[in-house]
């Protein structure tokens, strides 16, 4: 290796322990005994290191997964063999996806080789001296993963390098072709020996999915090392005794001859049809009766998860060792940091295990996540996940009816453009820029008749989508079912009622505001402590409407476009007519182009005027994450709330943030650093000039007279006539006008507002 190389792997090294502190993950919450074949924790093994995010078996990769694992992480190398027989850490025998080796060495040497059977054409570590290599770096062979990495121009290593740098307490060496290295005139088995007689070089496990080359090292391996089968699919054919990977498992008492266990694709143990999971199968138990070890593979939080897990990768992880049934011994994943909170924090909470005081988990449409938004399942499941606080946008129907819709376009949630009702559809600009069929132009009972549509915000861009099973059941729900659904939960601390358009329905004839104070006090609500109202609003005058009022709700003010920061003057005008403030995730955390910038002083600026600080939207989808938080919806959420110290989230997951709640590893004397907020900004220090994402303006400073308004205007004694067909008829409820300046927003505020309202009197 190069003098700077080494400098260059050091400066990392250095890096990383300075981007997370290096903590023990042991504590007095000891999980109680698993149902590993050991009796211990189950292990966890890091593919090539962190590869989720860095390249495959690069320097950085395997010092990141060290640094961010449980203590005893495994880290894993693909063992490939050069021309003059030195072995390289690499994840493919090809140099082509991960190395830079075409770029730098050509495509002259392009060969087309039979490999077990199958013809693979590229640039080959056979046809290469190891000298050759020595200036190709690794780079990201996924292309649905960041290359903003690669142009660091980390080094090809050997496993000794990988064993003697980083000093793991488990290595693991995966042989895949052992039959094609011996083919090419270099012996695996010859580079795996000498490895192992290396005494500064401790193997703890060697996998193969070759019977024959497993056996041919059985004898040789010290006990300490542990011979591992891995099966391929199966319908695969094992290379030196042509049974396949099916037949295989069916004789565990021939493998345990040579080997101490077995490395299977995850659906070995947890068979999936069209992405859902079927029941599991026997082979862990069986495995276990014939003395062998279970590892299963394929973890990726970045690829679709089977729909049950709701992708979420922590729950994934959960099924394969916390399922009260059976544990595998250790899972291959390229993202360690999830199965080690999995394991540390999250398995074997119990139903019972205490829930920590923050964040407030705020639903958004219910459990919207798993079911089509406000339904009744939306909000049954919400309940049972464990939110803290439901939520209800209110919408009203043209005669007049309250209800719970995610949106006041009724295209957004419901198959009206397959029905007759889209004839109505209108164009209101003041509402949305896009033509819709909007509440207020059908009635309860005609609304009630659609079908519900699961919201699948990723599916456009990204082709996932939520649910399928479910995508249109369920049934909409008023406004007073929705509160006496609630105020039967003895589970729920809140509910939220959004309220938007207020002034536009206020001019077409309805008041929804008074609607949702009647409401209120119809079902008991005014009269009671155990559930608490929240009332949320973008609109400053809806809030301060429901302040004259004297209720003790809570009243959230919501800012919905991303902001840099705010005014001192701004925070103090919020205060005077709220007590909490939603913002959205991007106004804590900036990001470009996937990656964390930094952070703003939006949420401590509110809190210091004790305005307590909700944030949306939290979803599991990894696409919705920034790359800092690793595809993992728990990192995400423990960032903001560790690091950013907010209050509450608000998800159409809530499952997935009432669990984060529960984990032990909150309460440690010191939190592990898989539990520990990532520091926004540090991944883009790691990226090289040419790769960083271009510069881009800082979002708006929210100020005062982003919060001025009017108040809202008298609602209209007769609804107008539509634009299109099928508008609002209906009488409106009574209400009284709301004439009233905001209450304590300063002088600067009343003079907008009666100016506002002065040129709205001029004659034209």
């Amino acid at each position: 290796m190069s003098s700077s190389s080494r400098s260059l792997l050091l400066f990392f090294s250095l890096f990383l322990h300075s981007f997370l502190p290096l903590v023990s993950a042991q504590g007095s919450n000891t999980p109680p005994l698993w149902q590993t074949l050991s009796g211990d924790a189950p292990f966890v093994v890091a593919r090539g290191g962190f590869s989720g995010l860095f390249p495959d078996s690069s320097g950085v990769a395997y010092n990141f997964a060290a640094i961010v694992s449980v203590p005893d992480v495994i880290l894993w190398c693909d063992v490939q063999l050069t021309k003059d027989g030195v072995g390289i850490c690499l994840p493919d025998l090809r140099l082509d996806n991960a190395t830079d080796a075409s770029v730098i060495l050509g495509t002259t040497r392009t060969r087309s080789y039979s490999v077990n059977g199958v013809s693979m054409s590229g640039l080959f570590t056979v046809d290469y001296d190891f000298k050759e290599l020595e200036n190709v770096s690794v780079v990201q062979g996924i292309y649905t993963r960041s290359t903003k990495f690669d142009g660091n121009q980390f080094i090809i290593l050997t496993p000794e390098d990988v064993a003697n740098q980083f000093k793991p307490r488990g290595f693991w060496l995966n042989i895949q072709h052992d039959v094609f290295f011996t083919q090419h005139n270099v012996s695996m088995r010859n580079f795996v020996l000498s490895v192992i007689r290396t005494r500064s070089t401790i193997v703890n496990y060697i996998s193969s999915p070759e019977v024959g080359f497993l056996r041919s090292i059985a004898a040789r391996v010290p006990r300490t090392t542990k011979l591992i089968l891995r099966f391929l699919g199966p319908t695969d054919r094992e290379i030196t005794t042509n049974q396949t990977y099916d037949s295989l498992k069916q004789n565990l008492t021939f493998i345990k001859t040579f080997a101490s266990g077995i490395l299977v694709p995850k659906t070995y143990i947890w068979p999936t049809e069209d992405s859902y999971l079927q029941a599991q199968t026997s082979l862990v138990s069986d495995a276990h009766k014939a003395q062998l070890e279970v590892f299963a593979s394929d973890f990726y939080s970045d690829l679709p998860l089977p729909y049950n897990y709701s992708y979420d990768p922590v729950a994934e992880y959960l099924s394969y060792f916390d399922n009260g049934k059976f544990s595998v011994d250790g899972v291959l994943s390229d993202f360690p940091i999830t199965p080690s909170s999995a394991i540390a924090c999250f398995a074997h909470l119990g139903k019972n295990a205490k829930s920590q005081d923050k964040p407030l988990v705020i639903s958004k449409f219910g459990a919207s996540g798993d079911f089509p938004a406000c339904t009744d399942l939306a909000y049954t499941n919400a309940i049972s996940d464990g939110v803290e606080v439901l939520d209800c946008p209110v919408q009203i129907s043209k005669d007049g009816i309250p209800f719970c819709m995610s949106s006041i376009n009724l295209i957004d949630s419901t198959t009206i453009s397959q029905s007759p009702f889209i004839n109505r559809s209108t164009n209101i600009p003041e509402i949305s820029p896009n033509d819709g069929v909007f509440a207020f132009d059908l009635t309860w009972e005609e609304i009630k008749s659609l079908t519900p549509s699961i919201l699948n915000p990723y599916s456009a861009k990204y082709t996932l989508f939520r649910n399928p099973r479910f995508r249109n059941s369920g049934e909409f729900r008023t406004l007073p079912d929705f509160l006496a659904l609630a105020k039967n939960a003895s589970t729920l601390s809140g509910v939220l009622i959004q309220i938007e358009n207020a002034a536009y329905l206020a001019k077409h004839g309805f008041s929804v505001t008074d609607a949702v104070l009647s409401s209120l006090s119809e079902a008991g609500y005014d009269n009671q402590t155990a559930v608490k109202v929240l009332i949320q609003s973008p609109d400053s005058a809806v809030l301060i409407k429901f302040k004259q009022e004297n209720k003790n709700y809570e009243l959230v003010y919501k800012v919905d476009e991303p902001i840099s920061d705010v005014l001192n003057t701004t925070v103090e005008d919020i205060k005077s007519f709220a007590d909490s403030v939603t913002i959205t995730k991007s106004s804590v955390f900036p990001v470009n182009q996937f990656f964390l910038t930094g952070a703003t002083d939006v949420v401590k600026k509110l809190k210091a005027l004790n305005l307590s600080v909700y944030v949306e939207s939290f979803s599991n989808e990894f696409v919705s994450q920034a790359w800092d938080f690793f595809s993992d919806a728990t990192v995400e959420i423990n960032s903001f709330v560790l690091g950013a110290e907010i209050d509450g989230v608000i998800t159409d997951f809530p499952k997935t943030s009432a669990r984060y709640k529960k984990n032990r590893c909150l309460t440690m004397k010191e939190t592990p650093t898989y539990m520990s907020p990532v520091q926004p900004g540090s991944l883009l220090q790691l990226i090289t000039q040419p790769y960083l994402p271009p510069k881009t303006p800082p979002s708006p400073v929210l100020d005062d007279k982003d919060v001025a308004e009017p108040p809202l205007p008298p609602v209209s004694a007769k609804a107008p006539p539509p634009a299109g067909e099928g508008g609002s008829t209906a009488a409106p409820p009574t209400s009284k006008p709301n004439g009233q300046p905001k209450l304590g927003a300063g002088a600067g505020l009343l003079l907008l507002n009666l100016a506002i309202l002065f040129i709205a009197l001029l004659p034209f």
